[in-house]
């Protein structure tokens, strides 16, 4: 008899309960106002921090560190959702570190975000336009102006990025970090290098013992390395990704040397390289280099008195000068030339024939708009050691007021270091084969089809 009344009263209180859950409105009221006062405190706490900081904040903005690098970013918020910023973003060769003053806004949804609403220099790695690489095109650096508030720690802001999801923090920034940012315009120039760099980039470590060399594959606008190791058999490589500062380059991923993880590279500018130091003589160095990492016996073909065939190459204009093979360099000394002709006449070819019979090897360089051939003779001569062909000369076809204009890129070919050759895998716009020509002295390297 209790335990039915005892289960009667149980009833009637449940239904009572269940009764004021579906009528009374209390309860989500409360939970309503809290959530709204909680978000609201959420935003006037990262409101008052990002304007407590007399200098602003700075932030390291790694969007993908398995294929980009860092930007390095300032902030100065301002009252009335102004933000003053400035970057080391690179645009071609033009690193702009100017400030410039955008708006801001603090927004709430399921959490607090900091949104930079209008243009700044954010946006350039959020702009689809922008594409450091293929495997980018139409996604432009991953980044983002939108930021979801984590919290403050040791003095830091944590953010985590609306795109990715990825954590960025910013760390108070002083009056030093914005004049020195400008400084960083001279480590990015040092490490992409102009026309006049060697083609080439090595990585060398050194474990205190022995020193390794790896070929170093760098991508300037993605702030992105790969270093693969030239030992035969070796598997060994190392991704990279760089930021800049006014004396180096940092990697977010670290080059490991005898369990040494070295990511800080710092410009050395007697030998123009960029050096990580750790202990008992272990360091990672990166520097330029005139050699091609892998050399190919290919100029034995072209080689004089050695029985070999007749064999052209020429560099043909109209089809060659954009090719990615094609130096800046190189590019530079065939506009020299034709600045000096008249406005009708250009370079149309600079060819070079190896073994004809009977005139032996020679350059010619041939015009578009009427203008006569010009013919340099040469012999030949093998550096074994380096594996190099050297074009020595032999006279011209004419005298030096007819062919002067032409000394700056004759001098070039004619070098005493000599030429690496090699027989390109690739063909460009017809099926003849394609040579480099690179000089062992300088940035030179034309692009020719064997005809």
């Amino acid at each position: 008899m209790k335990v039915k009344k005892i289960y009667k009263y149980l009833m009637i209180s449940f239904g009572a309960l269940l009764l004021g859950s579906c009528t009374s409105t209390e309860v989500d009221v409360k939970f309503d106002e809290n959530a709204t006062e909680r978000l609201s405190g959420r935003k006037k706490e990262l409101n008052d921090l990002l304007l407590s900081s007399a200098d602003g904040w700075k932030a390291v903005y790694y969007t993908d560190s398995t294929q980009l690098g860092g930007w390095t970013h300032l902030f100065k918020f301002l009252p009335k959702g102004e933000v003053d910023m400035a970057s080391d973003f690179t645009i071609g060769t033009n690193t702009d570190t100017g400030i410039y003053r955008s708006q801001y806004e603090m927004q709430m949804g399921s959490t607090v975000s900091l949104v930079f609403t209008t243009q700044n220099r954010i946006h350039l790695l959020s702009d689809a336009g922008n594409s450091p690489t293929a495997a980018l095109l139409a996604k432009g650096y991953l980044g983002d102006f939108q930021f979801y508030y984590y919290g403050e720690k040791n003095g830091e802001i944590i953010f985590r990025t609306n795109r990715n999801g990825h954590f960025l923090r910013f760390v108070k920034a002083t009056a030093q970090d914005w004049t020195d940012l400008t400084k960083n315009k001279a480590t990015i120039s040092s490490l992409n290098g102009d026309m006049f760099s060697p083609l080439f980039r090595l990585m060398e470590t050194n474990d205190g013992t022995a020193t390794h060399q790896f070929e170093f594959d760098y991508n300037t606008n993605a702030r992105f390395g790969t270093a693969y190791s030239l030992e035969p058999g070796s598997q060994e490589a190392y991704d990279l990704a760089f930021a800049f500062t006014p004396t180096g380059i940092v990697s977010k991923l670290p080059v490991t040397v005898k369990d040494q993880k070295l990511t800080n590279f710092i410009f050395d500018s007697a030998t123009n390289s960029f050096v990580a130091t750790g202990t008992n003589g272990v360091k990672a160095t990166i520097k330029y280099t005139n050699t091609p990492p892998a050399i190919t016996d290919d100029y034995k073909l072209l080689l004089s008195g050695k029985g070999n065939p007749q064999v052209v190459v020429g560099y043909i204009a109209a089809n060659l000068y954009t090719a990615p093979t094609t130096s800046d360099y190189f590019r530079y000394l065939i506009n020299k030339v034709n600045a000096t002709l008249p406005a009708t006449q250009s370079i149309a070819r600079v060819q070079v024939v190896f073994n004809n019979v009977p005139n032996g090897t020679y350059i010619q360089y041939q015009f578009n708009g009427g203008k006569a051939t010009i013919v340099h003779w040469l012999t030949t001569q093998e550096d074994a050691v380096n594996k190099t062909i050297i074009l020595k000369d032999d006279g011209w076809n004419t005298t030096a007021a007819n062919y002067n204009f032409l000394k700056d890129i004759d001098n070039e070919l004619v070098n005493s270091k000599g030429f690496y050759i090699k027989k390109e895998s690739f063909r460009i716009t017809y099926s003849n084969p394609i040579y480099t020509l690179t000089s062992a002295a300088s940035s030179f390297r034309m692009t020719a089809y064997q005809l």
